[in-house]
C-alpha cells in the first residue's frame, strides 16, 4: 500500500480533533458567559454608583444634591456606552457579559475607571465587528449630549476675578463642548466663565471617555471601528496615534505622556475576525467616518489645567 495513502485516515482525524476541541472551547466559552451569576454585576454597579456619589459630593461642598447629580449623570452614560456594546453582541450572537462597573474613587476626579464587558474574542465580520465597536460612542453620546446641554443650561455664570486664587481647575473644552455650550447658554460675556452644574461635570466626563475611548487602536472602540474599516492596514494608524501623543505631551498637556507609554505597552495589533476580507458597505463607511469624527470633535488637547 501506498505510504501516502496509509497517513490519510490519520491526518484526517488530527483535523477532526482539531475541529472539535475548537467547538468544545466554543461552547464552554459560551456556557460560563451564560451561567455568570448577576451578583458581582449588581455589586460592582452599586460600589460605583457609592465612589462616584461621595467623590462629587466632596468636590461640591459636601452636597448630597451635587453627588446624586453627577453619580447619576456619570452611570447612566456609562451604562448606556456598554449596553450599546452588549446589545450588539446579543443581536449577533456573539457571547458577551453584562458591563464589569469600576469602582475607583482615590486620586480620581470622576470616582471611576468606567466599565466593560467581556465578550468572545473571534468575531465573525469586518460588519459585525464595527457594529460592536460603535454601538457603544453612538448609544453613550445619546446620553451624554442631553446631560452636557442641561448640565451647562443650570450651571453658574460668574467672573473670572471672584474663582479662586488656589486649586482651581479649569476643563478643557473640545469643539463639541463649546457648541453645545454655545446652544444652551450662548456666548459668555468678557471676563466671565462657567462654574459647572454636577450634571455638566458628567456630561464633560462622558465626552472625555468617549474620546478616549475612540483612539483609533488596539482593542479600544475606536481600534474596533478603524479595524472594521480598514482591515490590517489599519495597523499604519498606531504610529500617527503615538506620535501625536508624544507630541501633545511636549507642547500641550504632559498628562499625555501617561497615554504614550500605554499604546507602547499594549501595541498596535488588532485580532482578525473570522472573515478578513468583506469590507463594510457604503452605510457603515460612512458611519465609521462619523465615528472618527466624533473622536475629534470630543478630544481636548488639554483636558484638565490646576492654577
Amino acid at each position: 500500500m501506498d505510504p501516502e495513502q496509509s497517513s490519510l485516515p490519520h491526518i484526517e482525524k488530527i483535523f477532526r480533533d482539531f475541529d472539535l476541541q475548537d467547538e468544545r472551547r466554543r461552547k464552554g466559552f459560551r456556557a460560563f458567559f451564560n451561567s455568570q451569576s448577576n451578583t458581582l454585576h449588581i455589586l460592582l454597579f452599586i460600589l460605583t454608583f457609592a465612589s462616584t456619589f461621595f467623590t462629587a459630593y466632596l468636590m461640591h461642598g459636601n452636597s448630597v444634591s451635587g453627588g446624586l447629580w453627577f453619580s447619576s449623570g456619570i452611570m447612566s452614560i456609562l451604562l448606556a456606552h456598554e449596553m450599546g456594546h452588549y446589545l450588539m453582541c446579543r443581536k449577533y450572537r456573539v457571547a458577551a457579559t453584562l458591563p464589569y462597573f469600576i469602582p475607583f474613587p482615590i486620586l480620581n476626579p470622576f470616582g471611576t475607571f468606567g466599565a466593560i464587558i467581556r465578550m468572545d474574542g473571534r468575531i465573525p465580520s469586518r460588519k459585525i465587528l464595527f457594529d460592536i465597536g460603535a454601538g457603544g460612542p453612538y448609544a453613550g453620546l445619546i446620553v451624554t449630549l442631553p446631560a452636557l446641554y442641561f448640565g451647562i443650561s443650570w450651571s453658574t455664570i460668574v467672573e473670572i476675578q471672584t474663582q479662586s486664587s488656589g486649586g482651581f481647575i479649569t476643563l478643557g473644552e473640545s469643539f463639541l463642548f463649546k457648541t453645545i455650550s454655545w446652544l444652551a447658554i450662548g456666548e459668555l460675556p468678557a471676563g466671565y466663565d462657567i462654574v459647572l452644574h454636577p450634571l455638566g461635570f458628567a456630561g464633560w466626563a462622558g465626552l472625555f471617555v468617549t474620546a478616549l475611548n475612540l483612539l483609533p487602536v488596539g482593542q479600544l472602540d475606536g481600534g474596533h471601528v478603524i479595524y472594521a474599516l480598514m482591515g490590517r492596514r489599519s495597523r499604519y494608524v498606531y504610529p500617527v496615534t503615538l506620535g501625536m501623543f508624544i507630541l501633545l505631551s511636549i507642547w500641550f498637556f504632559k498628562g499625555w505622556a501617561l497615554m504614550a507609554i500605554l499604546l507602547l505597552v499594549f501595541g498596535q495589533e488588532h485580532p482578525p475576525t473570522t472573515d478578513k476580507e468583506t469590507p463594510l458597505d457604503r452605510t457603515r463607511i460612512g458611519l465609521a467616518l462619523f465615528v472618527l469624527l466624533i473622536f475629534f470633535l470630543s478630544f481636548a488637547p488639554v483636558p484638565i489645567t490646576v492654577s
